[in-house]
């Protein structure tokens, strides 16, 4: 694909879970995608499987090489039509067992690791007054959930910047859209001890995002039967809402 073309993809997070797979899904439909991740093996290995995948890696934390990898793939390959910044971690957080260091690790990656990628993108996107940014949040952001609360703080923040963002941005050309799934099998929800309500593959979550990219909508939720119960939590006035949660985690 030249440069220039405007079935380019970025996606951050590409090595595994639904970033591997939103790749794979794109590359079968003729786009060129760019993989990032901070294991060179796993993003390989993404794209042995497929016909127009690259790697760049990337630590998503770090400011500097954030700017400077995206130099790199738009020197070589132009501005990407698509981007999505999708890497994240995810560790459940008992009440009891509060960790400051995991406070931090999942700020530093799933909220400042995006606006880092976000930085480094949206100058040129803005000029060229077109192109659609994703950004990976989580129904977990609607409201706070037991056990989860580092996460689900931090997918919150993603929710609300890209509300205040979304309006500004749009009138400059450019689609700044928030994802919201519900639980997807992938390693990090691996760490669930529960039975997860509505559980999806990787590749059904892939499969939706594509899909919604002919639309222009603000957020992509899936899946809808489980994602819409938890809008209306997140409507419930707090005595409502307390209450129902303590009924469902059984406390």
């Amino acid at each position: 694909m030249t440069k220039g073309s405007n079935k380019l993809a970025w996606i951050t997070g590409g090595g595994t879970g639904i970033g591997k797979a939103l790749a794979l899904a794109l590359d079968k439909q003729g786009w060129q995608v760019i993989i990032s991740g901070r294991t060179e093996q796993k993003l390989q290995a993404v794209v042995e499987l497929g016909q127009k995948i690259a790697y760049l890696t990337l630590d998503v934390t770090d400011r500097e090489q954030s700017q400077q990898v995206f130099n790199t793939l738009y020197e070589k390959y132009g501005l990407p039509e698509v981007v999505v910044l999708n890497a994240g971690d995810y560790t459940p957080m008992p009440v009891d067992e509060f960790n400051l260091d995991l406070v931090y690790k999942l700020n530093q990656v799933n909220y400042l690791g995006v606006m880092n990628g976000l930085a480094s993108i949206l100058p040129l996107m803005k000029a060229r007054k077109s192109g659609q940014i994703l950004l990976m949040a989580s129904v977990a952001g609607y409201r706070g959930l037991p056990d989860a609360a580092p996460y689900g703080a931090t997918k919150a923040a993603l929710i609300n910047f890209c509300e205040a963002m979304y309006i500004p941005l749009k009138k400059q050309g450019v689609l700044l859209r928030i994802i919201n799934p519900g639980f997807v099998t992938t390693q990090l929800t691996a760490k669930n001890t529960f039975k997860m309500p509505a559980e999806i593959t990787s590749t059904e979550a892939a499969e939706r995002i594509v899909k919604a990219l002919a639309s222009n909508s603000f957020e992509i939720t899936f899946p809808k039967r489980f994602t819409y119960i938890l809008k209306i939590l997140r409507v419930l006035p707090y005595r409502l809402y307390f209450f129902f949660t303590s009924k469902i985690i059984g406390k």
